[in-house]
Parts: structure tokens; C-alpha cells; sequence
């Protein structure tokens, strides 16, 4: 099975000869769910319909989702205890720490002392930070 790359973010070209199968496999993920969709070249009406059918439904299945609509990878799913991706607690240092990448690719990091705004606080004042440095990558180019 040979599968080309696309330029499209979620939706993936599939050529699979022994199969007679051709078309776009879109796969839009949010919140740890999967939504999954194949175009195929044959009952679209060719290579270019299928695939701006997929794009639609990707566009579609993203605003249903109440997903940005964005060609930047996004996390949304996080595994450490605090439940906020990017901000984590390291109680041994006494701060929480805050990490995003910026629009060019460029990590970033700072923490927020838990003896100066105490946890709650400190914890708020993360994830502030944290939803700033995503919407900055976020927003359109200026």
C-alpha cells in the first residue's frame, strides 16, 4: 500500500493497488476521539473531487467538534495531573511550569512560583499564560 503525503493537515492520500482502492483518508482528532472518513477517487468522480469532498468534510467534522480550524498542530489531550496541556506541577522546585511552542517552531518555557501566588493561584496564572502563548500561535499572520 503506498500512501503519498499531503499537504492537507488530517487527510492522507491512499493508493493501494492490490486492492483497486484509491482515494483520501481524512482523521480528525479532538479531546482523545477520532473521526475518521475515506473518499474514494471512484464514487467522488476522480482524484481532485475526492479529494475537495474530504477537505469539506474535514472542515465540517472540525466546526461540529468545536475545533479550531487551523493547519498547526494542536495538543489536546494531556497526561500530566494538573489536566491542562503544557502546565505542569514540580512540587520539588515549588512552581508550576508552563512550556508552548511559538509560530515559528521555537520552544518556549517559564514557571509561576507557588510561594509568591500560592498553588491556586499559581496554577491559574499558568494556565493563563499557557492559553496566551497558544492563541499567539494561534492567530492568523500578521
Amino acid at each position: 500500500m503506498a500512501r503519498n503525503k499531503s499537504k492537507h493537515k488530517d487527510i492522507a492520500r491512499i493508493d493501494q493497488e492490490s486492492k483497486r482502492t484509491y482515494g483520501w483518508y481524512v482523521r480528525v482528532r479532538f479531546h482523545g476521539k477520532t473521526h475518521s472518513k475515506f473518499f474514494s477517487d471512484k464514487k467522488s468522480g476522480g482524484r481532485d473531487l475526492s479529494l475537495l469532498a474530504a477537505i469539506a468534510w474535514r472542515n465540517e467534522t472540525e466546526k461540529q467538534l468545536g475545533k479550531p480550524r487551523t493547519d498547526r498542530h494542536m495538543v489536546t489531550k494531556t497526561k500530566v495531573a494538573t489536566g491542562v496541556v503544557g502546565v505542569r506541577l514540580n512540587e520539588k522546585l515549588g512552581r508550576y511550569e508552563v512550556s508552548w511552542v511559538d509560530r515559528k517552531g521555537k520552544q518556549g518555557k517559564t514557571s509561576v512560583a507557588l510561594s509568591r501566588h500560592g498553588k491556586e493561584g499559581a496554577f491559574k496564572r499558568a494556565c493563563e499564560i499557557r492559553a496566551r502563548k497558544e492563541a499567539e500561535r494561534l492567530a492568523a499572520p500578521k
